[in-house]
């Protein structure tokens, strides 16, 4: 038995060898230690080093206390800490590379040995777009079999980016205060300047895209730098209704795209929670969208954050975003609806300083803060109710005598005691840089009263996205809807769904009739009916 181990040790000493033999330049590692602090961390960090060093030759190691003046110029606080390169990049390691945490330490040595950071294409286009400083701590253990993924893209950011990503790899084990500090008592977690960006081990693409973006993304979808594409279906819109409808084309044989200017998702992507939608009893906004999106990207190319200038009508008919051109046989205007509103005095100027259409991203902000949230609907309860139950102390302000909302959600706000003021309009929002408070107006006694508040959420409807609809010649209803027969509109070819073109405001119907209306768009492909 102690035979076929060492043969085993010598086989992984062979393949860690020519992983290591294409290594080019030398990797300095310096090594501090405080005795009688974490010595047995320390003396496995020593033989990590040793084994490794009988490998390779391009290892340059130095080894000094903590009170070294280094370690102060360094900024060195714990014991053991690995420093790598240090005049060239800031990676670090607080701990020792022992378990699982060895093939984090080998592809350190390999991507700092290279100079090379070996992200793929797609990673690199994002990472492009980080201008400012980021700090990364992810946190690791020795029995973590998840630990090296997360730890190896930490590694490629911060060789990639050496002058604004540092990093910090580290040990819970060996440095239990740190995590208990930062609640990392399930690894992988990696923050980014002090900001939990993803809990878990990600692909590659999806943490340089946390990293950008400064939060856990669940879903990438790559980039295309080609300027002109042919498809059968253009859908403008990636809400229910448009996602819905690149599945269901796709799927009668439709080359088909999504094109979306906004969040994917739409306002379904700031709905907190959604309880209504079939098979989901309970389930964030956010995460049905991703839900949607990754689904998807499985039959349809999507095109994020691109915006349609233009279409023309013809054969084909031409759909011309801000970065490419499109050649289309049909296009499904699902451009759904935005924020309605309030008007007066103050939104506009302490909008992002108080006022707010969105409780999901905006609300933790206002915790164990006096806000106000706006409307009767559905809404408009199920956003007061999001912020009574993380920590706000949020009052609805309804100008009706009675609410719009399902009953069950009315029942909810009134089983919370959260304050319900009837009969109130919003006539004013003061403050010199945020909101203080605002001007309330009783429509049935005719009062003016003052509110003290550090926000307002407005959650009084939506209206239709109807601009390039109108810029098309697309018809309207009186209601300011696309106007539509089966989802057709009076221009031949060009077809209608979701929100944008009147009905129920409801996620089910939204994808329900971009499913149908891709079908009868597959239909119409093949028998014409405007020929």
């Amino acid at each position: 038995m102690n035979q076929l181990d060492e043969a085993q040790i010598q086989q992984v000493q062979r393949e860690i060898s020519e992983l290591l033999s294409g290594v080019t330049n030398e990797i300095p590692i310096i090594l501090f230690t405080q005795p009688g602090k974490n010595d047995v961390f320390s003396d496995a960090a020593r033989q990590t080093l040793r084994f490794f060093r009988e490998l390779t030759d391009k290892i340059v190691l130095r080894e000094f206390n903590l009170d070294h003046e280094l370690a102060k110029k360094l900024n060195v606080q714990q014991s053991p800490t690995l420093v790598f390169d240090p005049d060239r990049y800031n990676i670090r390691w607080l701990g020792a590379p022992i378990g699982e945490e060895g093939r984090i330490f080998l592809e350190a040595l390999i991507l700092i040995g290279s100079q090379k950071s070996n992200l793929n294409e797609q990673s690199l286009h994002v990472i492009k777009k980080i201008k400012q400083p980021r700090d990364i701590k992810v946190f690791v253990s020795a029995t973590c079999p998840y630990c090296p993924q997360q730890a190896l893209n930490t590694l490629k950011a911060a060789v990639e980016k050496p002058d604004l990503i540092s990093l910090e790899i580290i040990d819970i084990q060996a440095n239990s205060e740190l995590a208990t500090h930062y609640s990392a008592q399930s690894v992988p977690q990696t923050y980014a300047n002090d900001v939990l960006i993803a809990q878990g081990a990600q692909p590659e693409e999806l943490f340089i895209l946390s990293l950008e973006k400064m939060e856990q993304q669940t879903v990438f979808i790559p980039e295309s730098d080609v300027q002109e594409v042919e498809t059968d279906l253009v859908i403008i819109g990636g809400g229910p209704a448009g996602l819905s409808a690149g599945i269901y084309a796709a799927r009668s044989g439709l080359k088909s795209v999504v094109v979306e200017k906004g969040v994917l998702g739409g306002q379904v992507a700031t709905t907190p929670v959604v309880e209504n939608y079939p098979g989901m009893k309970q389930i964030g906004g956010k995460t049905l969208v991703d839900m949607m999106v990754t689904h998807a990207l499985e039959y349809v190319q999507i095109f994020p954050g691109e915006e349609v200038v233009g279409v023309e009508p013809g054969e084909p008919i031409i759909v011309q975003t801000s970065r490419r051109r499109f050649n289309t046989k049909v296009v499904l205007m699902a451009t759904g609806a935005t924020y309605r509103n309030l008007g007066v005095p103050g939104e506009s100027r302490l909008a992002g300083h108080g006022v707010s259409y969105c409780s999901t991203c905006d609300g933790p902000l206002f915790k164990d803060k006096k806000v106000i949230t706006v409307g009767g609907g559905n809404s408009a309860v199920t956003e007061a109710l999001h912020m009574y139950h993380i920590g706000v102390n949020v009052t609805l302000v309804h100008r009706g005598d009675n609410l719009r909302a399902q009953d069950f959600l009315v029942k909810n706000l009134i089983q919370n005691n959260i304050p319900i003021l009837f009969n109130t309009e919003v006539k004013e929002i003061k403050g010199k840089y945020n909101v203080e408070e605002v001007l309330l107006y009783n429509n049935k006694t005719e009062d003016l009263s003052t509110l003290p508040v550090s926000g307002v959420f407005i959650a009084i409807g939506y209206n239709p996205a109807i601009g390039l609809a109108q810029e098309i010649g697309l018809e309207l209803t009186e209601e300011g809807f696309i106007k539509h027969d089966q989802y057709r509109t009076n221009i031949p070819g060009i077809y209608t769904s979701g929100d944008v073109a009147g009905g129920y405001k409801q996620i089910v119907t939204a994808a329900g009739h971009g499913a149908e209306a891709a079908l009868t768009i597959f239909e119409d492909l093949i028998n014409p009916y405007w020929t």
